[in-house]
């Protein structure tokens, strides 16, 4: 009898722990915004500054140099690599309008650093403020890995399951890189776009005096919710693909693109990396919709990851990911001076090294008895019977 009690209060512990840990933490989150969550146009400028004309610079060295030594050109494209993930962790700042001080200014930087990169960022944001919405809450956004539950992995069959986990693994990242940065972006708006031509063409066939606003509110497709992001879509793809041409023209087609996808494909790789290991980690909360814990989730479903200075700068300091979910408004160059103030509450949270990162990536099911992420491994373990 006394070692089932015992065995209770030690289940009990951690959960208490964490209780408490989250309402300190929700009592504490006023006070912590009003401090930090204040931006500055001198330091976004800066910041726009040494991202962009570095970006440009070594993508025209990186092409150039080609004609010199492919070693020589291989060094700058790695440099220019981590331009882009600064590009795109510029991007992800202007969506939350958290860089500049008003929104007509992340607005517009927001689509210039969506062409250099690729992504339309008006769309790209809309969908990330839903992930930001519901972080912790796996029954409704399972990350970019697609996560699956323990019981939904427990009906695939064993090809299936050993495809969901190769499909998973970080050698991966540089093909999703280049799905996520330069493929997918084109494609959606251009087959999302046909959709639209054909569907309008068969409605005015039936009805020509049907009106144009009608035949586009009846439209539907899952590659944008309004007419709002399409416009964005079609802004961001035009603008881009217009400098694909003037730039396979000026340097040459396989000299642009060979530098330029390599370039894109291994800064969305390392983009998504981080993301993922961000929330996908040994035991990282992920509740359900009714316990989900929105304080809970910034402490013990999001990691701080231990990077190099170095790769603080080319990532903007995105690695302070749980400060970034307490409260998107506080601006990338506040986030450390945020955290070593009140690092006191934020020691629950998971600290991931650089070296630590691989291991993160076995942890690919949402457990969704334990309300954590596990590996496959420990699936087999805990559930023997599926």
């Amino acid at each position: 009898m006394t070692t089932l009690i015992l065995d209770e209060q030690e289940q009990q512990a951690p959960i208490a722990a964490s209780v408490l840990a989250s309402n300190t933490l929700k009592t504490e989150k006023n006070a912590l915004i009003k401090e930090y969550a204040v931006r500055s146009n001198s330091k976004a400028f800066a910041q726009t500054l040494t991202t962009i004309v570095p970006f440009f610079i070594l993508l025209f060295a990186a092409i150039e140099s080609l004609a010199v030594s492919y070693w020589l050109a291989a060094g700058i494209t790695a440099l220019l690599t981590l331009f882009v993930i600064r590009v795109f962790v510029m991007l992800h700042d202007c969506g939350h309008n958290c860089l500049y001080v008003n929104p007509r200014e992340n607005k517009i930087a927001g689509f210039i650093f969506g062409v250099l990169c690729g992504v339309p960022q008006y769309v790209w944001s809309k969908h990330h403020d839903y992930h930001h919405s519901t972080n912790g809450n796996w029954n409704k956004y399972r990350g970019p890995l697609a996560v699956l539950s323990v019981d939904q992995f427990a009906e695939l069959t064993p090809k299936q399951r050993k495809a969901y986990a190769n499909q998973r693994k970080m050698r991966m990242a540089p093909l999703a890189g280049f799905l996520y940065f330069i493929f997918n972006p084109r494609f959606t708006w251009i087959k999302g776009s046909l959709q639209f031509a054909g569907f309008f063409l068969q409605q005015k066939l039936k009805d020509f005096s049907k009106p144009n606003s009608q035949i586009s509110s009846e439209f539907e497709t899952n590659y944008w919710n309004t007419w709002q992001e399409y416009r964005h879509m079609t802004a961001n793809n035009l603008v881009l693909l217009t400098a694909w041409f003037f730039a396979a023209s000026y340097f040459g087609v396989l000299e642009f693109f060979s530098v330029y996808i390599i370039a894109l494909s291994l800064g969305g790789a390392i983009g998504l990396i981080l993301f993922t290991v961000q929330h996908n980690f040994e035991e990282s909360y992920a509740a359900g919709d009714e316990d989900w814990n929105y304080f809970t989730a910034a402490l013990d479903g999001t990691s701080y990851l231990k990077l190099p200075k170095i790769l603080n700068w080319f990532t903007a300091d995105i690695a302070y990911h749980h400060i970034h979910h307490l409260s998107a408004r506080i601006p990338n160059y506040n986030l450390v001076k945020c955290h070593q103030q009140y690092k006191a509450l934020f020691d629950r949270v998971k600290r991931i090294s650089l070296r630590e990162i691989p291991h993160a990536f076995n942890y690919i099911l949402w457990d969704n008895h334990s309300q954590t992420i596990i590996s496959v491994e420990q699936s087999n373990t805990r559930y023997p019977e599926h």
